[in-house]
């Protein structure tokens, strides 16, 4: 496994391979690796010659210091975890990503203005200086993204026409522990009774769903509200269902629809989100 922290020397190594003919995958994480990145990892490495993980906390997406501050940080157990199914890791360092403070302007129109947008300000921005950075530094063929970051996917996609790169962005499944919490980085933060717990956030969209097919958009939203606050150890920050193309927010004549929730559990911000079709 080949392990690089200066982007001009990966690039080299990467038109190298591609000259050769070989196919290059990319799985751009900020560590502290669980099963659904390796999932998107196995999936790249069986799809291409060569698979690219970096691991990379990114400053600039995060509106939250404290959050910055507590995000895991394990590199060492993160590149043993990888090492089957990947043939070279970067792992740059912030001089690396951003030597010049981000300037680039990026027109997303409403998507960095709902949900994520609107509660967390200036995080799609970040997300797409260093996707953008990233891209560039790999120049892949196909990047792979989890499903649980659903509006953070169509950001990715957005850039990507935006900056006219040329790669295919393949979206995959959410991959969840046995009880059902979608794997998160942010789920090693929580207490043993938090843990025990946090199954409510899947359980609750599935039986959302049901409802919103029997009884309508409303009452599936006053199912969770009402969810959520016979259990005040969860503080709701938001759940809505959107179109999944469209992302504005459902009509009960839509033939699909994402879930999309974000709950607080003690002081871990979770995300998750269930896409249905009629």
């Amino acid at each position: 496994m080949h392990i690089f922290k200066h982007s001009a020397e990966l690039l080299d190594f990467v038109r190298h391979q591609k000259a050769q003919g070989k196919t290059v995958g990319f799985v751009p994480t900020m560590g502290a690796l669980h099963k659904g990145h390796i999932s998107l990892l196995e999936k790249s490495y069986s799809e291409n010659d060569i698979t690219i993980c970096s691991i990379y906390v990114n400053p600039i997406q995060f509106n939250n210091a404290s959050d910055l501050d507590k995000y895991p940080r394990m590199p060492e157990k993160d590149m043993e975890m990888i090492k089957h199914c990947c043939d070279v890791v970067f792992l740059p360092n912030n001089e690396e990503m951003y030597p010049e403070k981000p300037s680039e302007e990026y027109d997303f129109g409403h998507l960095d203005k709902v949900l994520e947008g609107a509660f967390r300000p200036g995080h799609f921005y970040g997300v797409a200086a260093v996707v953008r950075r990233l891209f560039e530094m790999t120049e892949p063929h196909n990047t792979y993204f989890g499903l649980k970051d659903y509006q953070q996917l169509l950001i990715v996609k957005s850039i990507a026409k935006q900056c006219n790169f040329d790669i295919n962005i393949v979206p995959c499944p959410i991959v969840r522990e046995f009880d059902g919490l979608a794997m998160s980085s942010r789920n090693l933060r929580l207490s043993k009774e938090e843990r025990e717990i946090a199954p409510l956030i899947w359980k609750s969209l599935n039986n959302a769903a049901k409802i919103l097919l029997q009884e309508g958009i409303e009452a599936s939203k006053d199912f969770i509200l009402d969810t959520f606050a016979n259990n005040p150890s969860f503080k709701i920050e938001y759940f809505e269902w959107y179109h999944p193309e469209k992302f504005i927010p459902s009509q009960q004549s839509d033939e699909q629809f994402v879930g999309l929730m974000v709950v607080w559990l003690g002081e871990v911000r979770l995300i998750d989100n269930i896409i249905i079709k009629k």
